[in-house]
């Protein structure tokens, strides 16, 4: 357990955590919303410091990450717990209740990765802001070692802490679950404004690939992709956007995401967008990377796996020469 940072101590020993924007208030010996942080006699302390609920090595494409060491494996880690109550969330009984952890310090977390084929770790599963002190410290150990540090996150951490962090993050996958405020505050709990700027942050200091899980009836509609694509591309148009299928689970239980669905989504998208893929579904080509300006396969991808074909060595086109969005492709 460590002290954690970012909270103002309030009056009948309750304090206030300022890491997200549900500025949780929490009492005497009681946890804020995502179970990681616990009011010990006044003080905020990350009661899930190095606690994993589990460490395996994955395909970076599972993340996903397409445009970041493609075809790369990373060992990925993940607290118990998250700062979003997403009704469908996917990974509910390790992020919507208590589950059985692990200790892992941040030494022995690199002494794993220097022992494996990986290219870094990935802080994933739930939601890695929420094990900000335990990224703090063990991104710093494993920048220092020449390994990479990937979050998949879903974007729900205040400005301050979120630019303290950054320059240790190379890679982030940020869960933009809809393009509404109503959907975030109805079906997630959270904070719309603060995803967008999280975003809007991250873009221009770290890569940065955006997943959207496309729901049936919630954020399905033209409108809703068109104002999602739309704010991607204000931002850079070479960001990739990876569309994900929705099965029912957890608290909602409406019908599997339609094939025409998605499929009218990737069309939406590539109007305006680079580089968009579809994610759960077997789809024709929605999974491979094409040169932008000429056409070209250049990265071929079963489901998770990646086949580098025609990427120079300098992230170019072989074909045309066109300079492609990403870190270290040519693999």
């Amino acid at each position: 357990m460590k002290k954690a940072l970012y909270f103002e101590k309030l009056k009948e020993n309750k304090v206030q955590c300022k890491l997200c924007p549900q500025m949780c208030i929490i009492s005497e010996g009681e946890r804020g919303i995502c179970f990681g942080r616990r009011n010990l006699n006044g003080e905020l302390f990350a009661e899930n410091y190095g606690r994993t609920i589990s460490i395996s090595l994955d395909p970076i494409e599972k993340k996903p990450l397409y445009h970041f060491y493609p075809g790369k494996e990373i060992l990925s880690i993940g607290p118990n717990g998250c700062n979003l109550r997403c009704k469908f969330c996917q990974n509910y009984h390790i992020s919507q209740q208590l589950s059985q952890t692990e200790k892992i310090t941040p030494e022995e977390l690199l002494k794993y990765c220097l022992q494996t084929k990986s290219v870094g770790v990935a802080y994933t599963y739930t939601e890695p802001f929420i094990w900000y002190e335990f990224i703090f410290d063990s991104a710093k150990l494993l920048q220092k070692n020449g390994k990479k540090v990937v979050l998949v996150t879903n974007g729900m951490i205040n400005e301050e802490p979120l630019r303290k962090i950054l320059p240790l993050i190379d890679a982030m996958n940020i869960d933009l679950k809809a393009f509404s405020d109503s959907f975030y505050k109805k079906y997630c709990s959270g904070h719309f404004m603060t995803v967008k700027n999280t975003i809007k942050i991250c873009a221009s200091q770290t890569h940065l690939e955006i997943t959207n899980l496309i729901i049936p009836e919630l954020n399905d509609s033209q409108k809703d992709i068109q104002n999602l694509v739309d704010f991607i591309a204000s931002i850079d148009d070479e960001i990739p956007l990876h569309f994900s299928r929705y099965f029912p689970v957890y608290k909602l239980q409406k019908s599997p995401t339609p094939e025409k669905t998605l499929l009218q989504a990737y069309e939406i998208a590539k109007r305006k967008l680079k580089y968009v893929y579809v994610g759960n579904i077997r789809l024709s080509n929605t999974s491979d990377t094409f040169c932008p300006n000429c056409g070209e396969l250049l990265i071929s991808r079963g489901r998770f796996s990646a086949k580098v074909t025609k990427i120079d060595r300098d992230n170019r086109c072989k074909s045309c020469n066109h300079k492609l969005k990403g870190v270290n492709l040519f693999v």
